[in-house]
């Protein structure tokens, strides 16, 4: 075999496709870390804000308003990304999928940049918005990495690479947590490079994507350019004979020729639709309501108040724990379901968050609760990348055909954003208000996301777009059923349109 290229799972893996994978992942490296990055560095920053404060108005900061700063610090950042999420179809569509990545990183240079440079211009209104516009690259990146990697994957291997997204955002996690300790760059004086730090996978990928080739299906399906369509096939796979690929092409834009597009309007309007988009907002509530965020972004406040002696060590072995379990979902998920697995991961987040509740409640009394209340968030944290992780965004792509499917994911992305917001907004005054019995609140969601899984989701594991819209199709004449149970299924019948999902599942 030439040099340059691998097998993986008895598919041909060239340098060309290697690289073009890495390079989209490198944005979603970068959501990860700007998720991970404004968690430990709390407090020296809330010091910075109040040294501004006092700086212009020769007093220090009320203690209310700090509260809010810290809060819209935090949750600006998901506002960017709800906003952006909805032009992800329009971008895509206009720009083809490698340029819109090329010109998204400029979001993320400005907001780095901006970041980078408040604490010298003594404006925390710069870190503010600069954490406004890279969620609003996040936003884009969350829908055109997955879309492009899930486009040029071979058949075989889109699920194995298009779990990279979702790796990749928990790795730049991890190393935003690493980064951030006080030894490191989590201190006084270079907390704004951490912050800035951002634009290092900006600029690497900026470099590397004019060496990525275009998406061969966009170039063919969407620009009708069926030359440029097998040249970009022909680096990507290394085989000069690429009609089997082109004729799967073909028959994908006759299919979407077929289909009419469908409004946001139309999903919530139709009884056809409105069943499958119920779900798929509850999903991504699922995912976001679940308290997971509250630990991403307040982990380390969350362990200092719990009694642990070392909170920014047990920040980063949360993030340890979101790592490996992502690694194990990606094993389990075609093994086992989704549904099942949505549903254990509720399921065992419910649990920790009662157990962190009663280790909170007690610790007083008995100090050895610090280190039950830190094992159980390692749980919490474990249990999310089982199921809320990744399944919700599996759902979406496979309860939807080409036609609605735009609309579906825009719905579905804006829903998770927003989710997203409420929680980084609203958590620091939920905490203040309930204290110890916070996630009290999480689990009663938790519990209430599980019953309505249990007998509103199907499992779409295996089943072809027919099979899960012929449901559907009899749930809105009037047919009510178990959806989790009551599905036809034929194992004999290929799935091949399921096998093209891949390329929107994400995170």
């Amino acid at each position: 075999m030439p040099a340059g290229f691998h097998q993986l799972g008895g598919e041909t893996v060239t340098g060309t496709l290697a690289l073009s994978v890495f390079t989209a992942v490198l944005g979603s490296l970068e959501f990860g870390y700007n998720i991970g990055v404004i968690n430990s560095p709390q407090k020296i920053i809330e010091e910075d804000y109040n040294a501004t404060w006092v700086h212009r108005y020769g007093e220090p900061i009320p203690t209310g308003t700090l509260t809010s700063l810290w809060s819209l610090s935090v949750a600006i950042f998901p506002i960017g990304g709800m906003l952006s999420s909805f032009c992800v179809g329009f971008v895509s569509e206009w720009l083809g999928r490698r340029k819109a990545m090329l010109i998204n990183n400029l979001l993320a240079f400005i907001g780095g940049s901006m970041m980078g440079l408040s604490k010298l211009c003594r404006s925390f209104e710069m870190m503010i918005f600069g954490r406004f516009i890279i969620g609003a690259f996040c936003g884009l990146a969350s829908g055109l990495t997955p879309m492009y990697v899930g486009e040029i994957a071979p058949t075989s291997l889109r699920g194995a690479l298009g779990t990279l997204h979702q790796l990749a955002i928990v790795t730049g996690i991890l190393i935003a947590q690493i980064l951030s300790l006080e030894s490191l760059m989590g201190s006084e004086d270079l907390w704004p490079v951490l912050m800035g730090l951002t634009v290092v996978p900006t600029v690497l990928q900026m470099a590397l994507l004019p060496f990525c080739p275009e998406s061969p299906r966009f170039l063919y399906i969407v620009r009708c350019q069926e030359h440029h369509a097998k040249s970009g096939l022909r680096r990507l796979t290394g085989r000069q004979e690429v009609g089997d690929m082109l004729a799967e092409m073909k028959e994908e834009k006759r299919r979407m020729d077929m289909e009419r597009k469908v409004s946001i309007l139309e999903l919530f309007r139709s009884p056809l639709y409105r069943q499958p988009t119920i779900i798929s907002i509850l999903l991504q509530l699922s995912q976001q309501l679940s308290g997971i965020n509250a630990i991403f972004y307040y982990s380390t406040d969350i362990f200092r108040k719990a009694g642990v002696q070392s909170a920014d060590y047990a920040t980063i072995g949360a993030g340890l724990v979101n790592c490996a379990f992502t690694v194990v979902s990606l094993f389990l998920v075609e093994r086992m379901g989704r549904r099942t697995l949505h549903m254990l991961g509720l399921g065992g987040m419910c649990v920790c968050a009662i157990i962190m509740t009663i280790a909170l409640v007690l610790l007083d009394s008995v100090p050895s609760m610090s280190y039950v209340s830190m094992l159980s968030i390692f749980g919490f944290v474990a249990f999310f990348e089982v199921g809320p992780g990744p399944i919700p965004w599996f759902f979406v792509a496979e309860l939807f055909s080409q036609g609605p499917r735009p609309a579906a994911m825009a719905v579905a992305g804006f829903s998770n954003w927003t989710a997203n917001f409420i929680i980084g907004m609203c958590f620091p005054y939920v905490n203040k208000l309930c204290g110890a019995y916070s996630f009290l609140i999480f689990a009663a969601l938790l519990l209430f996301f599980i019953i309505f899984t249990f007998f509103r989701v199907p499992e779409t594991r295996g089943k072809t777009f027919d099979q899960i819209a012929a449901n559907f199709h009899e749930h809105s004449a009037g047919g009510m059923m178990d959806m989790g149970m009551d599905m036809d299924m034929d194992m004999d019948k290929p799935s091949t349109e399921l096998d093209y999902l891949g390329e929107e599942s994400i995170n």
